[in-house]
Parts: structure tokens; sequence; C-alpha cells
């Protein structure tokens, strides 16, 4: 199936509505970002009112990030061939009418269906369209502008997420959570319609490579699935059966985990993915993916960066509210008060990063920007311990947020810079799949290290404690059993309760200290690659910039070609 956009009416000039479009993005990446976040605190409230189990409800999450995943790539080169904001448009319909399913529901499997499913297609489709539709309304010193203030509202609303469910969850209904979507969702729409310019025309017919979004599509369902439900499945030997409905699939005493299974055959698929997306570039058939793009640095390196950035700040986003709740014993609503102000900074640290773009570039602002993540999540680290208070906390804060800020935004501008318009979607969506990727592998590394220093550390502390041995060694089972989720056994009296209690914090702390420091390790590798991405990057606006469009990147990456000069054709950048 071809397009060639000929609804299209953009003639390359300056949208004069460019900042009306930027409002409608931001609202659109917002909702998209804040809706996970938002749901997380209300899971012990739906439990309630649907009488249902932990493990089923999970699917919730896990299947939202799973649909999420898979069709991003794919959600991308769907706008590439019939135009960014008509499927934004559907995008966001899809996301209000899954939002509307869900918060009607009135059972587990209605809540899947419209959240994990039809709303984690339509932010598949919503946010790659968001990220092309920045990247070709915008040009020169602008466009770092834009990138800043999207980067801002995905910081924001990840951490105001906990903080705004809670209060829903609180005094109205965990429902709120969707509702809020089902009123937005049609603001974005006609916003869209009435004020986004559509896209420019192709320069010739693009195709849907069905094959290869079957391929990507499997292969990133496996790839997410595995990395997610590792700790859950067991990576080595069995720990729980996999079941879907009323059927065992997996038995949990098989000889081997399911995860190392889903991970093989994800790897067969996607290898299988790639050997077919190379033939369609030999022969100029509209690969889904354009594997020739990553000889250009500022994608393969940008994109990597990404990965482990994004892997990175696991370090906080989930050690940190295991430590709170478990350890310190916050609600979580507490927990999302505590965790508001590294959103504040994120905000604070877009805007003036995005301001540096115009004086350092946006690869020197990244570089910077991880720099002063990883000394944040330092600082977290040190700062941990049994008696923290939220002062204490707030140096790190501050510049895990400021770093973030700095660096996430314009990581998406670095990465898009050298991108032709005609396959920005599908690039959008490559850089969007890759951070979730890397989520979902920081969960995945984080959690195990987490877990298993929590659990040594509790141990020792229990063996060293003046205990009965037979509370002991039910204690020490327990811990094993269930790590930072430990409670004293029932009948313990409250003397040796509190010793259980200090051993179990101690333990939690010492293992956030270890997750947060592999985090700081992960960034720091991440600003090291960073360097690997060329200073002078060529943005849209410059003059330079017309050599990229002309890029048909369809060449074998053992053959590369340099495009552009950019020290030399704007030498005042």
């Amino acid at each position: 199936m071809k397009s060639r956009h000929i609804d299209h009416v953009d003639d390359g000039t300056p949208d004069p509505r460019r900042w009306i479009t930027l409002a409608i993005v931001i609202i659109a990446a917002f909702i998209v970002v804040l809706d996970n976040s938002v749901l997380n605190v209300a899971i012990p409230t739906i439990l309630r009112d649907f009488d249902t189990t932990l493990p089923s409800l999970q699917w919730v999450i896990t299947g939202y990030a799973l649909t999420f995943a898979t069709f991003l790539i794919i959600g991308g080169r769907l706008g590439d061939v019939y135009g960014h904001r008509r499927i934004f448009i559907i995008g966001a319909a899809l996301f209000g009418a899954g939002s509307l399913l869900a918060a009607v529901s009135s059972s587990v499997p209605q809540l899947v269906l419209g959240e994990a499913i039809i709303e984690g297609l339509g932010a598949s489709l919503m946010l790659p369209a968001t990220l092309a539709i920045l990247s070709s309304t915008f040009q020169g010193r602008e466009r770092a502008t834009a990138f800043a203030m999207w980067g801002a509202t995905a910081g924001a609303g990840a951490a105001f997420g906990p903080v705004i469910g809670g209060f829903l969850t609180t005094n109205y209904s965990w429902r709120w959570a969707f509702i809020i979507n089902v009123i937005v969702a049609p603001i974005a729409i006609i916003g869209a319609l009435l004020f986004m310019r559509p896209s420019r025309p192709s320069d010739r017919p693009l195709a849907i490579d069905v094959p290869g979004a079957a391929l990507i599509a499997v292969g990133m369902f496996l790839l997410v699935f595995g990395l997610s439900e590792g700790g859950r499945y067991g990576w080595i030997t069995p720990l729980e059966e996999f079941r879907i409905g009323g059927a065992t699939l997996w038995p949990a005493t098989a000889p081997i985990a399911l995860t190392p299974i889903v991970l093989a055959v994800s790897a067969c698929v996607l290898y299988g993915f790639y050997r077919l997306e190379r033939r369609k570039e030999r022969h100029h058939a509209d690969p889904l993916f354009e594997f020739g793009q990553l000889r250009l640095k500022t994608y393969r390196y940008g994109l990597l960066t990404g990965l482990l950035l994004s892997m990175g700040q696991l370090g906080v986003l989930f050690v940190l509210p295991v430590f709170l709740q478990d350890g310190k014993h916050l609600t979580a609503a507490e927990n999302g008060l505590w965790l508001l102000p590294t959103g504040l900074f994120v905000i604070l640290g877009s805007q003036i990063g995005g301001r540096l773009t115009r004086r350092l570039g946006p690869t020197v602002v990244t570089r910077i920007g991880l720099a002063i993540d990883a000394v944040g999540i330092v600082l977290l680290a040190m700062a941990i311990s049994p008696d923290i208070t939220v002062w204490s906390l707030m140096p790190g804060f501050a510049l895990y947020g400021l770093g973030i800020g700095f660096a996430a935004p314009q990581l998406v501008n670095v990465v898009l810079s050298e991108i032709a318009e005609r396959s920005s979607g599908v690039a959008s969506g490559a850089n969007t799949t890759v951070r979730q990727v890397g989520t979902a592998l920081g969960v995945a590394v984080i959690g195990a290290l987490l877990t298993a220093q929590t659990v040594s550390h509790t141990l020792s502390g229990i063996a060293n404690a003046a205990l009965p041995a037979a509370l002991k060694s039910e204690a020490q089972a327990a811990v094993h059993a269930l790590g930072a989720n430990f409670a004293p056994p029932p009948g313990t009296s409250a003397h040796d309760a509190g010793i259980l209690h200090i051993a179990l914090e101690h333990g939690v702390a010492t293992g956030t200290r270890y997750a947060l420091a592999f985090a700081a390790i992960v960034v720091t590798i991440g600003a090291v690659v960073s360097f690997l991405i060329p200073r002078s990057v060529v943005l849209p606006g410059d003059p330079a910039m017309d050599a990229v469009n002309a890029f048909e990147p369809l060449e074998p990456m053992d053959a590369p070609r340099r495009l552009v000069e950019p020290e030399a054709t704007n030498p005042t950048r």
C-alpha cells in the first residue's frame, strides 16, 4: 500500500501557528506519560474494587508497556506514509476510546482491553508523531526550545503522576485517572485539526512493509516481555508458572525458566527483521527501518546514549520508591510528594538547557546533562539511610532533575537532527523504542541488584541479631521468599519485631545504595558514549540541511558518506 500525502500543504516556510502546535503536542505527550504513573498508585484500590489478585492486575501495566513498545516503530512508519498529523489524530482517538472503556470497566479483562491494548496502541501512534511533528515544524534555535519544552512535559508527567494519582484515588476515584484522558484527547484532536499543519508531501510513494512490521512487532513484544518479566518468572530456574486465563503455558516445574526461551526467540526474530530490512534497502523496496541510517553518528550514538540514559534513570524512578515505601514506610501519596521536586527540577533544567543550546549546541548540552545526572544519582546514593529526610535528598534531586532536563530533550534533538523528514516518523519511533528497551533493561538489572543486595544484607543483619534461633530461621526463610516485602512472623514479640524491622530497613537502604551506584555508573558510561556524537550537529533551518533531506539511506553501512562540514557551513554555531 502506497501513499503520496496528496492532502498535505506544507511548503517549507515557518508555520505561523507553530507555537499552538507545540501546545497541542505537549498536551498529548503529557497524558501519555502521565497515564501509567497515575495508575501505579491506584493499584491497591483497584484490587479491592475488582476483588482480584495482583498478578492479574499487573497485566494492566505490563500490557500497556508491551503494546506501546511493540508498535512504536510501526506507528512512526505509518506517520511517514500517511502523514503525522493524521496518525496523531487517530492515535489520540484510540487513546481516548481506550481510556473511556477503562474508566467504565467492571472487570480486569475490560480494564486490560481499554488500558493495556487500546490505550497502548493509541500511545504508540501518538508519541512518535509528536516528535516527528516538532522535528518538521521547528527550525534552528526554535527547535531546541521546542524539544526542551517537550522533554520538560515528559519529565513532569512522570514525576507528577504519583501525586495526581494519589490525590484522585484518595479523594475521588481511580477512574478519574482515565476520565482525564477522555476529556483531554478530544481537545488535542480538535486542536490538531484547527491549528496543526499537515506534513510535507513525500517525494515518492511510500509503502507499508507488512512482513517487517510483523517481525518487529513480535520481536519487540518478546524482548520487552522477557526483560520486564524475567524477575517474576525466573531468569534461569522457574519461579512461577506462566498462565494466560485459566491455561498454564509454562509450568513452574519446567527444567528451565520461560525467560531465556523468550529472549532467544526474540533475538532470532529481530535478526530475521534485520536481514529482511537490509535486503529491502539494497533493492530500494521501502524497508520499515532503514539500518543504513545508523551510519549517521548523531543517530547511531544518540540512540545508544539514550538507551543508557533511560536504563540509568531507573535508579531513581524505580529504586527510590521501593526504599521510601519499604524502608522509610511512606504511603504511596507521601512517596509521590517526596519525589515531586525531581519533576520541578526537570522542568527547570529543560528550559536552561534549551537556552544553552543556542550557545553550546545540543551535543554539548547533552554531555553536560549526563554528567550532572550522574553526580546527582551519586549524591542520592550517599544520602540513603533509614533516617533519611526529604531535605537530605534535595541536592541529589536537584542535580538529577537538572541533568535529565538538560540531556533528555536535546538528545532527541540530536537523534533526529540528520534524519530526512520523510523518515522522521520511524526514526522517532525507534528513539522511543530504544528508551523503552532501556527502561525494561534498567528495571531488570537494577531491580535484580536491589533485590539481591537487600536480601543479602537483611539476612546478615538477622544472623548477627540477638534473636531466638527458631525465629532467625523462620525470618531468614521469609526474607529469601519475600525480599523487601518481608514482615515479622505473626506472634513475634514487639522487641523482636523491632529488631527484624531494623534489619530490613538497613538491608533495603544498603541495597538501594548499591542499585543507585550502578545507575550512576550506567549514566556515566552514557556520558562517555555521548563524546562519540559529533559536537557540531546539523539542525533543520541550516543551509546544510538540504544535503540531509536529499540523503537516500539505502547504501551499505560500510560505505559512509560525509554529508556536510558543519563547522565550515555554519561557523556561528
